[in-house]
Parts: C-alpha cells; sequence; structure tokens
C-alpha cells in the first residue's frame, strides 16, 4: 500500500487555493510552451471543479474534454473556462 500521494494528486491538491492556480498559470504562460499552457489549464480544471459547482458545466466539460484530448480551446473558450474557475486573462508589457 503507497504511503504517499502522487505527485500529480498534490499538484491538483494544491491547486485548490487560488491564488496558486493563478500563480501557476502565470509562470507557465510565462514559459509559452503550448503543451505546458494546455496540461497546466487541465489541471487547475481537474483541481477547481472538485471544489465548486460550476456555472456553466457544459461548456467546462467542453473545454476539459479538449484539454484532454491533447487540443487548446479556441480563445472565446480558454476566456471562459477561466471564468468558470474564478480567472482571468491579462496583457502586460515584456520587462
Amino acid at each position: 500500500m503507497p504511503t504517499t500521494k502522487s505527485y500529480h494528486a498534490f499538484l491538483v491538491s494544491s491547486l485548490q487555493d487560488p491564488e496558486a492556480a493563478a500563480a501557476y498559470l502565470d509562470s507557465v504562460l510565462e514559459d509559452g510552451d503550448p503543451q505546458h499552457i494546455r496540461l497546466a489549464l487541465k489541471n487547475v480544471s481537474e483541481a477547481r471543479a472538485s471544489l465548486t459547482e460550476l456555472s456553466n458545466a457544459v461548456k467546462w466539460r467542453e473545454c476539459y474534454e479538449l484539454l484532454e484530448q491533447g487540443e487548446m480551446p479556441n480563445l472565446l473558450m480558454l476566456v471562459d473556462l477561466l471564468n468558470e474557475l474564478n480567472l482571468r486573462l491579462s496583457i502586460a508589457q515584456k520587462t
């Protein structure tokens, strides 16, 4: 019987904190790798979905299924997904 959680279980658990989820996504977005961004969105979606009743479960499910299949949602779906996760996208000038 394993005595430790898997890294994925630990990550998903830690991403239930909204500030941690936002910092995680921000860091991955800075990296810019599309596959890392997709995986980060999937991880945050998984963590946050277990916490709250999503106001639009159909849209969330559609986005999550795209992420699971290795695809990126379009910009409008991404904004909807972030909204459901109580997050927002912002743009800043590079420093």
